[in-house]
């Protein structure tokens, strides 16, 4: 079976990774090439070379002074961008060996066009309704397209639109093996306001331990006004981390603290901090209740920072060896992309590949 990947464009698929999205499509791919899968990567310049990934990126953006002068000029990367998925998807109409589209990106347009493409197309909703992407999904022939979202909170909120089968995002847990864990607690993502992490620097003063925090600036704004005047000897920032020093450091924490301002999809970072052994303390938003089990986290009302630093210390004393074996069983790479496969298969049957 060929399948080809549309991942986003606006970020490689390297480390460190900018975020859950392309850490996940980095392991998705490397994991059907395992079972013998074809895969043609297109994902965002700079990627791993390891990938053999094609750019999506826009050769050439060819615009005249005219075009340039007119009052709706979007603004160029925007333009870019839309231009580049449009040359893929134009490619991907005249292939005639390919069996499954996967579009693992953020983009309407291939799901705008998707009719327009010999091969079926099968989309994984990684967010909440966008007002680019709803429109084209409720518009669009849904006979040879069908969608996956990352966890039944997802698909419940896209609904309205279309059917989704629930496929939970995937950890490596060769790679996310077990720490030895250690009495700080550690946040892990990006720092813009979603995601909140100065309700866990706030969680953690109040539980009387110290916290480190991991992850890409995403609003300098944000960390300067509100993050940066939290940190010191009991807060620390300790930068955007690859995958190995980041293992370690879940892995030598007590607990994870995930502070979601918003119904996060999933929250990635919660499986592959169960995967070092470590609980998980934080707000009840989203996919994470889906997967965050009992003895292996607690999660409270959101914003509630009282009842989390009082959880604190019993999640921390919660067996590690109990927390890491749910997250092989439930939250696992190998579980997630044979779900992905069994999906291939069922929307390709016509090609008579034996999965």
């Amino acid at each position: 079976m060929h399948v080809v990947i549309l991942g986003a464009a606006r970020h490689p698929l390297r480390q460190p990774f900018a975020g859950g999205l392309e850490s996940l499509t980095w392991a998705l791919v490397r994991g059907l090439r395992t079972r013998g899968i074809d895969v043609t990567l297109f994902a965002g310049a700079g990627s791993d070379p390891s990938l053999g990934a094609r750019e999506i990126t826009v050769e050439p953006l060819a615009l005249s002074e005219d075009a340039r002068r007119d009052v709706s000029m979007p603004p160029e990367p925007w333009l870019r961008e839309h231009h580049a998925y449009l040359q893929v998807m134009l490619e991907l109409q005249g292939r005639r060996d390919v069996d499954v589209i996967h579009n693992n990106s953020l983009h309407f347009l291939p799901v705008a066009l998707a009719q327009a493409c010999r091969a079926p197309m099968l989309t994984t909703l990684h967010t909440p309704p966008t007002p680019w992407l709803e429109p084209a999904i409720a518009l669009m022939d849904q006979s040879r397209s069908r969608f996956v979202a990352v966890s039944g909170h997802t698909a419940r909120q896209w609904a309205h639109v279309t059917r989704a089968a629930v496929v939970h995002n995937g950890v490596d847990t060769d790679t996310w093996t077990p720490g030895p864990g250690g009495d700080d607690l550690v946040w892990v993502g990006r720092v813009v306001p979603e995601k909140a992490p100065h309700e866990a620097v706030r969680i953690a003063a109040a539980s009387g331990r110290r916290i480190r925090i991991a992850g890409p600036i995403g609003d300098r704004d944000y960390f300067h006004d509100h993050l940066e005047p939290l940190l010191g000897d009991r807060a620390e920032y300790l930068g955007h981390l690859e995958v190995p020093a980041l293992r370690d450091l879940v892995g030598r924490s007590a607990a994870l603290v995930v502070t979601p301002d918003w119904d996060e999809p999933y929250g990635l970072v919660a499986a592959e901090s169960m995967a070092c052994g470590t609980p998980v303390v934080g707000y009840r938003r989203g996919g994470l209740a889906e997967f965050v089990a009992d003895g292996c986290g607690t999660l409270v009302e959101p914003g509630d920072v009282g009842a989390a630093a009082a959880a604190v210390d019993e999640v921390c004393a919660m067996d590690r060896a109990g927390c890491r074996a749910h997250a092989v069983a439930h939250c696992s790479l190998d579980t997630m992309v044979d779900a992905y496969v069994s999906a291939y298969f069922d929307l390709a049957p016509a090609h008579g590949v034996a999965a």
